[in-house]
């Protein structure tokens, strides 16, 4: 994409706001999101791209792991919810509305009686089970104090998976699945969220892990083992239909301490040696329950079994902040000069500065490695504008793109450009096929 063609208002006036967190105001400098309403933002071309990119990996992560992607709507039918028993107790987060025929509706704070009534419709027999489906969808939470941008918004956009099993043994089958596609999901993200035992909160059950991205500005205080950190994900090859190696999954990561400041036990903290002890504050990404038949018992979501009795089923839920990832990955990657994209959810893959766009040479170049990125597929950031070359560079850096290639007359003169690595700071002259290569390989 040319620059001069794009839309990307990036500007420097923002709110001075001493509480503004990093991704907040990097997202508004960088023109990602326009508030319209306390917690609620448009999301422009760029935050659009990296959303998007987002929804693609959870996409692939959830598929990958068995689970079936479906679209449910942002409005749901208050009855469901007073059929549950939630209605009245969910409290005034939950936006209540009623239609013209005095209907009453609400805009989903999360989707576990819709999706149980679609399945009660449905399924009837164990032969259907297990089954897992998820989609992605706008949320709403009436939030007390809206604040740090999209990272306590009204509006959210999330993944929700609901799993249903005949019995509790296969449902913690399933709950051990999205453990471990959640960790394979994060790690493609370019983060480490550390799972952590977690209160279910109004969602209900028994089994319970949040997922914690470590940063400054998070809003839980956490402690963990530091050698959590250094467990690796279970990676592309993992057979999410092995029992043995799901249980070996999880057993990896949990049998290390990780708790946040409501699940924490300073006993066992304190038995970790001083040297693996990590005391930081954590964002919240993710959040898997088990929670048995607290909703197919009251909305009578039941199966036959083998010996032809009706039994209800056992259910799980597993939530992905994907709007919110947009914020933690920024506040977990970034300097003073701007954001710094991982490779895979970066709005473009590469950046292009071009110094003297009305110079022939330079911009026969840089047209040169526009074109063959493009080709590439790594869809570059091509900045063919008349500006100067410091907001030039500064607008490259806050963007954040992985890698920036900067054609140079003196460059050109010499048969290289300069390559970049946003992450590193690391500078070289190369020629143009060595950067086409770098870049691609990447």
């Amino acid at each position: 994409m040319r620059l001069s063609r794009y839309f990307i208002p990036v500007t420097k006036d923002v709110s001075s706001d001493e509480k503004m967190i990093a991704s907040h105001k990097l997202m508004m400098q960088t023109g990602m999101m326009r508030q319209n309403a306390a917690g609620i933002y448009s999301w422009l071309p760029l935050g659009f791209k990296v959303l998007k990119k987002i929804e693609q990996i959870v996409r692939e992560e959830m598929d990958r792991a068995g689970a079936i992607e479906m679209l449910m709507p942002t409005l749901q039918s208050a009855d469901l919810w007073r059929e549950s028993g939630r209605y009245d107790a969910y409290g005034p987060e939950m936006l209540r509305i009623t239609d013209r025929h005095d209907r009453g509706l609400l805009y989903g704070p999360t989707n576990e009686e819709m999706i149980t009534d679609i399945f009660r419709t449905y399924v009837k027999s164990y032969k259907q089970l297990p089954l897992n489906l998820y989609h992605q969808q706008w949320k709403f939470r009436d939030e007390v104090r809206p604040r740090f941008g999209v990272m306590r918004g009204r509006e959210f956009y999330m993944k929700d998976a609901y799993s249903f099993d005949l019995d509790e043994a296969s449902a913690r089958v399933s709950y051990q699945k999205m453990f471990a596609a959640y960790l394979n999901t994060f790690n493609r993200l370019g983060v480490t969220a550390i799972p952590m035992q977690a209160d279910p909160g109004p969602i209900g059950g028994d089994l319970s892990h949040e997922f914690l991205v470590l940063a400054d500005s998070g809003e839980s205080e956490v402690y963990c083992d530091k050698a959590v950190l250094d467990v690796p994900p279970p990676g592309e090859g993992f057979d999410f239909e092995d029992h043995d190696a799901l249980i070996e999954e999880m057993e990896k990561r949990t049998k290390f301490y990780a708790a946040t400041d409501e699940k924490h036990d300073e006993a066992a903290y304190a038995a970790i040696p001083a040297d693996r002890q990590v005391k930081a504050r954590g964002i919240e990404v993710g959040h898997i329950f088990y929670f048995g038949t607290k909703y197919s018992d009251p909305m009578k979501a039941e199966v036959q079994t083998k010996e032809g009795e009706l039994t209800a089923i056992h259910g799980g839920s597993y939530g992905i902040g994907v709007s919110r990832l947009v914020g933690a990955i920024i506040e977990a990657s970034h300097d003073e000069n701007g954001i710094i994209w991982p490779d895979e959810v970066a709005p473009f893959g590469a950046g292009i500065i071009s110094m003297k766009p009305d110079a022939e040479d330079c911009a026969a170049v840089a047209d040169d490695v526009y074109a063959k990125l493009t080709a590439a597929g790594k869809d570059p950031l091509y900045d063919e504008t008349s500006d100067r070359a410091g907001p030039k560079f500064g607008r490259m850096e806050l963007i954040g793109l992985p890698w920036q290639v900067t054609v140079g007359p003196r460059g050109v003169k010499n048969g290289v450009v300069e390559l970049k690595r946003r992450a590193t700071g690391e500078k070289e002259d190369v020629s143009v096929e060595a950067a086409i290569a770098r870049i691609t390989e990447s």
